[in-house]
């Protein structure tokens, strides 16, 4: 084709979807090529969005001007705050999705950008000069040409589909695998590996007994994963709570021998977190039940997803064990679960950009990089396409810290450490966590999407209204100061000392047994400061949040100030740390295969121990003298 794009994007999953967005709202002209255009942005699991940690990358993501949370709130059947009996660094935002609802409505988002070209078909070949990408190559010969080309293949590259023994080429079920891709990547020296994932039978849920199961409810108040979502309208569904036994195992088990997972068939390796129902059972011989979700795949069908019953074991073992669990006695079996290996790329081989060490103006996003999750896809989707255009444009690469997000943290540990079974965020891989609540992605991240042209004027104002109006309120609760005869009766109510002396609010709310609420509701304000107080009521919970976390809050800050001389302690591009006798061997290996831009980032490499870095930094000092 004549056509010349700035970015074309093969494959239009969750990462694809954002790459394309955020390429496309900057300016680029951009190509989506896709195996299936009935697919795009296909739940190939669960039809949920967010969860522990993935909830705050939704909202990062929607921070910078992407696209899945605002279609979450839109195909959401049911909203969950999880975590809430924890601390607020780790309370995490979750939606049940309606499955096709959710892909049409990300097509629209899609297909009414400007800028975006969305084609289907099957690339099999990257075209590469001088080890620089200039397009890419269709099944049927068609060349596209761009300047950049970002690889969110999924699960697809070299695809295989396991049951019990039986195994056949495939995407996912009923698509197929995507050839030749992998293979004209190797050509070029980029290394790939086998992962392999899974996903649980669906069943019909005209064939369950709901009585026998536990209803699962969403929240009273449901609160939106977009900022600029005002509020979930949509009626919510319930979800179903039910429990293996020990005859459901026993059934399970007489199936191991001709399992592709205990028999050798597969050689991936699979997910540690989310592990197939047949490797609970082995691995945690101990417990006589493990809970099973039985979770709506949307609101015009009766097909529901079993969460907690991913498997590849034979279908006749797959139904047996299904009619063992409570309220599935006489289930029926729509689609049977499965396993699926696939290839994908050892994200060592990338840089923080997500750009490719090998080839130029290559850029991988998604599960391609060894990752699992719509979520951590499309958190590496966007930042793609951001970097994609950088790159056209010779600007510096948009890269975050782990101190400011999730985001950065993901790309980080990827990069520096990169991962050997399929990666999963969770809040614990994030050493500042009480900073990076989902609550303030917005006042995070915004100012970044702003900049780049991805937050409009007029969202990027009602944050920084927000954040003033809170701060201002701050001030008030530092500066009301009140008597004793006039709190004394609520902090004995609640079950704390009463004061002798008139003390600031900003105190009194520091004490755990006191809310905010607690607070506005004394009679001791002004009708101008009730009006002020009670317009931040959507942001109370950051308000109380901020003044009774306060300490560990100031603690994360100076840790991260501390920090910040070796992420800004820049490392000589031209470095033979070959040469440097003094940093053990393997340290030096791992130096020069991964070339990191800062001694902030060397420090996070896996073998690299603080006294290499110390040689480091003397050998940095020893340069900038000459």
């Amino acid at each position: 084709m004549d056509k010349e794009y700035d970015v074309i994007v093969i494959g239009a999953g969750h990462a694809g979807c954002e790459a394309a967005l955020a390429a496309a709202r900057m300016g680029g002209k951009v190509l989506l090529i896709t195996m299936n255009l009935f697919t795009i942005a296909q739940m190939s699991c669960n039809p949920a969005i967010g969860g522990l940690a993935k909830g705050h990358l939704v909202r990062e993501i929607d921070a910078l001007g992407g696209e899945m949370a605002k279609v979450s709130d839109k195909a959401g059947i049911q909203f969950r705050m999880l975590n809430k009996s924890k601390g607020p660094a780790v309370w995490s935002p979750r939606a049940q999705e309606d499955r096709l609802l959710y892909s049409k409505i990300m097509r629209k988002a899609i297909e009414e950008t400007e800028n975006i070209d969305l084609k289907e078909g099957m690339v099999r070949e990257i075209i590469a000069n001088k080890e620089k990408v200039y397009g890419v190559k269709t099944l049927t010969g068609t060349i596209f040409k761009g300047k950049t080309v970002i690889v969110s293949g999924g699960t697809f590259l070299n695809g295989l589909i396991h049951i019990g023994l039986k195994n056949f080429r495939a995407g996912r079920a009923g698509e197929f695998a995507a050839t030749g891709l992998t293979e004209s990547l190797e050509k070029s020296g980029i290394k790939s590996k086998r992962f392999k994932t899974g996903t649980p039978p669906r069943i019909d849920g005209k064939t369950v007994d709901w009585e026998r199961c536990e209803v699962q409810p969403g929240d009273e108040n449901p609160q939106p994963f977009s900022f600029q979502t005002e509020k979930i309208e949509r009626e919510q569904v319930p979800c179903y709570l039910t429990y293996t036994n020990p005859e459901t195992h026993k059934i399970l088990e007489s199936g191991f021998d001709r399992s592709p997972l205990f028999t050798g068939v597969i050689t991936g390796t699979g997910p540690r977190y989310c592990p197939s129902v047949e490797l609970k059972i082995y691995r945690f011989s101990d417990k006589n039940r493990h809970q099973i979700f039985l979770e709506p795949e949307g609101l015009d069908t009766c097909e529901y997803y079993v969460n907690g019953f991913s498997t590849s074991l034979p279908e006749d073992i797959q139904l047996k064990g299904l009619r063992s669990i409570r309220g599935l006695e006489h289930v029926e079996i729509t689609r049977f679960g499965y396993a699926i290996e696939y290839d994908y790329f050892p994200p060592e081989q990338i840089k923080m950009n997500l750009e490719s060490r090998k080839i130029e103006n290559l850029f991988f996003a998604g599960q391609v990089n060894g990752t699992s999750g719509y979520e951590e896809a499309a958190a590496q989707g966007i930042m793609a396409g951001i970097n994609a255009i950088l790159k056209i444009r010779n600007e510096e690469p948009f890269i975050l810290k782990r101190s400011e997000s999730y985001i950065g943290v993901l790309i980080d540990d990827l990069v520096n450490k990169g991962t050997e079974e399929p990666y999963r965020l969770f809040t614990s891989r994030a050493e500042f966590r009480l900073l990076l609540r989902q609550d303030n992605a917005d006042e995070r991240l915004m100012p970044y999407g702003y900049k780049l042209g991805l937050i409009d004027e007029n969202v990027y104002s009602k944050m920084v209204k927000k954040r003033k109006l809170r701060e201002d309120i701050i001030k008030l609760l530092k500066k009301k100061r009140v008597k004793p005869e006039d709190i004394n009766f609520l902090l004995e109510r609640r079950g704390t000392t009463p004061i002798s002396n008139t003390e600031n609010l900003y105190n009194i709310l520091k004490r755990p047994q006191i809310s905010y609420n607690n607070i506005k509701e004394l009679d001791i304000f002004t009708d101008r400061e009730k009006e002020f107080i009670t317009s931040a009521k959507p942001f109370d919970f950051q308000i109380e949040m901020e003044v009774k976390y306060e300490g560990y809050i100031k603690k994360q800050i100076d840790l991260i100030e501390k920090s910040m001389k070796f992420e800004n302690q820049r490392i000589p591009e031209n470095i033979n740390y070959m040469k440097i006798e003094s940093i053990s061997k393997e340290a030096r290996e791992k130096l020069n295969k991964l070339r990191p831009v800062s001694v902030a980032q060397a420090s996070r490499i896996s073998g690299v121990s603080p006294a290499d870095i110390t040689a480091l930094l003397i050998h940095i000092k020893r340069i900038e003298k000459f």
